[in-house]
């Protein structure tokens, strides 16, 4: 349940954050910092979990 609540909240910010939030990212910083705290995220929860 939660998985998926954090992966439909990362496909909102990915897709449609810069119109939402109103940030400027022409070099796509924003989005590459949202895939790889999101892989990040996913990585460490898997270690915890084993």
């Amino acid at each position: 349940m939660v998985g998926g609540i954090a992966i439909a909240i990362f496909i909102a910010l990915f897709g449609f954050g810069a119109k939402y939030f109103g940030w400027d990212d022409p070099d796509g910083k924003v989005q590459l910092a949202l895939a790889t705290s999101f892989i990040l995220g996913i990585l460490s929860g898997y270690k915890a979990r084993s």
